[in-house]
C-alpha cells in the first residue's frame, strides 16, 4: 500500500511543509475519529504533474482513512490511493473551493440508506490544503447524552482548530504507542483549569490516584495533582504530556491539549492514561539490564584476573615452550574478556563487532616482535553479532592475526610438527609486511577474510590434518561452535604473494 507521501507525490504538487501539516493530522486523528464516533477520510485535490494532462474532470484522492475504537465502522473498504470525481463527492468539493465547513448526507452503497457526512477544510498558511470527511450513522448534532454531547462538542472544537490551521500543533510528536487514547479517560477543563467533565475512565484513573470526590468545578491543584503541565499548556496554547506520580505505585499519563479559537484558549482536554503497569515492566527490565549488565563485568573482571595470573606465571617459567603456551593462553582470555567489556556496557545481545576488532589489531600489533615493520589495516564492518558468534569470532581473529604477525614474515621457515610451521609462509621477507582484514556482512552470512603478504604455505599444507595449536583451534571454533566453513590458500606471487584465509559463519549462532 502506498504511503501517503508517496500518495502526494504521484496526484499531487503539495510542498513538503504542507506534506508535513497533513502527515502530522494523520498521527494524530484518531483523537477526533473517537471523539466523533465516526470514520474518517483525508482528501486532497487531484493536480496534473510536471508533463502531465490535466484530468478532464476534477478529482480527490484519497490520503487517509481511521476508523474509531468506540463505534462500528461504516466504511469497510479500503478507500487509500482511490480517486473519486468532484460530482460524485460534491460536498467535500463545495468545502474545498468554499473553505467552510459543509454538512449533508450522501448515499451509502452497503446501508442503501443516506448517512450524515461532515466536510471540515484542512488549512494550512491560509489556504485550503485538504478535506477531512466524517462519515457517521448517529446524527450531527442533538445527542441525548451528556457523555456524547462532550465528546461531540470536543471535536468541533478540533474540527473549527483545523480549519483555522491551529491543529495539528506544528512539530508536535505524535502517534508514540503510549500516548493516551480517547478511551483512556477524557478531561475537559476551562480557560482556568477548573473541571467541566471526567469520563468513567477518567474517574477510575482518578481513584487509582485516591481521589474519590466529584472533580467537577475543581482545579487539579484542588485535588492534590500536580497541575503545572495543564497550566503550562494553558498559558501557551501548546500541548504537553507529563506523567503524575500520585503515590509510588500509581503513575498516570497525561496528555493536554489546548483548545483554541481564533487563536484564544478556550480550555483544553486531558487525555489520562494509567501507566502504572507499564513503568513497573519498565523498572523490572531496567533491574533485570543491570544485572545482566553487572555479571558480564563480574565475568570481565575474573578473565583480567586469569589473564593476569596467567602473564606472572609466564614470567617465572624457564623453559620457552612453557613460557610459549602460557603467553598464548593469557592472549585467548584476554579475546574473550573483550566481548564481555562490550556487554557491561550495554545489555543487549547485540555486540558492534567492530569495537571488538579495534581491540584485536592492537593485541596484535602490540605483540610484534619482528624485525620488520608489519601494518595491519581493516576494511568493511560485520556491524552488530550476537555475542554467541562474536566470542567465538574473535578469538578466531586473533588467533588469525597472531599467526601473520608472529610467523608470516619470519626468514626462516620454523620447524612445526609434520613440517608444517605454526603459521603461513616460505620466502623472502619484504621490508615491510601487510596484513588485510576484510570483513562483510551479507545480511545471512558473516565472511572474515585475513590476507597477507609474507612467506605463503609450504606445499600440500591442508588445514583440517594441521598439528598446528593456534590453526587447530580456529578449525575448531568454525567448524563446531560456529558451523561455518575456513579457507586457507597460498597467494600467487604475481598477485603479490602471501597467505588468504576466508572464515564464512551464519549471522546467528546455532542451536
Amino acid at each position: 500500500m502506498p504511503t501517503p507521501a508517496e500518495l502526494a507525490q504521484s496526484h499531487t504538487k503539495l510542498k513538503p511543509d504542507e506534506l508535513g501539516h497533513l502527515q502530522r493530522l494523520l498521527g494524530s486523528w484518531s483523537v477526533l475519529a473517537d471523539l466523533s464516533f465516526s470514520d474518517l477520510l483525508l482528501v486532497v485535490p487531484v493536480t496534473a504533474r510536471d508533463g502531465q494532462e490535466a484530468p478532464d474532470d476534477p478529482e480527490l484522492v484519497v490520503l487517509g482513512q481511521m476508523r474509531p475504537n468506540n463505534r462500528p465502522t461504516l466504511v469497510d473498504q479500503d478507500l487509500v490511493g482511490q480517486t473519486i470525481n468532484e460530482t460524485q463527492w460534491d460536498l467535500a468539493a463545495t468545502c474545498l473551493h468554499s473553505g467552510e465547513i459543509v454538512r449533508g448526507n450522501i448515499h451509502h452503497p452497503v446501508l442503501g440508506e443516506q448517512v450524515p457526512v461532515e466536510n471540515i477544510p484542512v488549512r494550512f498558511g491560509g489556504a485550503v490544503i485538504a478535506v477531512l470527511l466524517r462519515v457517521s450513522l448517529a446524527p450531527l448534532k442533538g445527542p441525548t447524552s451528556m457523555y456524547e454531547r462532550t465528546y461531540l462538542d470536543v471535536f468541533e472544537r478540533l474540527a473549527d482548530m483545523v480549519a483555522q490551521s491551529a491543529f495539528p500543533y506544528p512539530d508536535e510528536d505524535v502517534g508514540t504507542e503510549e500516548a493516551p487514547r480517547v478511551g483512556d479517560g477524557v478531561v475537559v477543563v476551562d480557560a482556568d483549569g477548573r473541571v467541566e467533565f471526567a469520563s468513567p475512565n477518567a474517574m477510575n484513573a482518578f481513584h487509582r490516584m485516591g481521589i474519590y470526590s466529584p472533580p467537577e468545578g475543581r482545579r487539579f491543584g484542588d485535588l492534590d495533582i500536580e497541575e503545572s503541565a495543564i497550566d503550562w499548556a494553558l498559558s501557551n496554547g501548546r500541548p504537553v504530556v507529563e506523567e503524575v506520580e500520585r503515590r509510588p505505585d500509581v503513575i498516570v499519563l497525561l496528555h493536554c491539549i489546548p483548545l483554541l479559537s481564533h487563536g484564544v484558549v478556550t480550555g483544553a482536554m486531558i487525555l489520562l492514561r494509567d501507566v502504572t503497569d507499564v513503568r513497573r515492566l519498565d523498572r523490572l527490565l531496567l533491574s533485570k539490564d543491570a544485572a545482566i549488565r553487572e555479571v558480564h563485568h563480574r565475568v570481565k573482571n575474573n578473565l583480567q584476573t586469569i589473564s593476569s595470573l596467567l602473564s606472572l606465571q609466564a614470567r617465572r617459567v624457564d623453559e620457552r615452550a612453557a613460557r610459549v603456551a602460557l603467553h598464548e593462553a593469557e592472549r585467548r582470555v584476554r579475546s574473550i574478556s573483550l566481548v564481555h567489556e562490550i556487554l557491561s556496557r550495554d545489555p543487549s545481545d547485540q555486540v558492534p563487532f567492530a569495537e571488538i576488532v579495534v581491540s584485536l589489531v592492537r593485541m596484535a600489533e602490540d605483540s610484534v616482535v619482528s624485525s620488520h615493520q608489519i601494518e595491519i589495516s581493516t576494511k568493511g564492518d560485520l556491524g552488530e553479532v550476537t555475542a554467541d558468534v562474536a566470542t567465538p569470532l574473535a578469538v578466531t581473529l586473533a588467533e588469525l592475526l597472531q599467526n601473520a604477525v608472529e610467523h608470516a614474515f619470519d626468514a626462516e621457515p620454523g620447524g612445526g610438527k609434520d613440517g608444517v610451521p605454526e603459521a603461513v609462509g616460505a620466502g623472502v621477507p619484504s621490508p615491510v609486511g601487510h596484513v588485510e582484514v576484510t570483513l562483510t556482512n551479507s545480511g545471512s552470512a558473516l565472511s572474515v577474510a585475513v590476507r597477507d603478504d609474507g612467506r605463503g604455505l609450504p606445499e600440500g599444507f591442508d588445514i583440517e590434518k594441521t598439528t598446528s595449536l593456534g590453526l587447530s583451534i580456529v578449525r575448531d571454533l568454525v567448524a563446531s561452535q560456529l558451523e561455518g566453513t575456513i579457507e586457507m590458500a597460498g597467494v600467487p606471487a604475481a598477485d603479490g604473494g602471501g597467505t588468504r584465509v576466508v572464515i564464512s559463519v551464519p549471522v546467528t549462532a546455532p542451536h
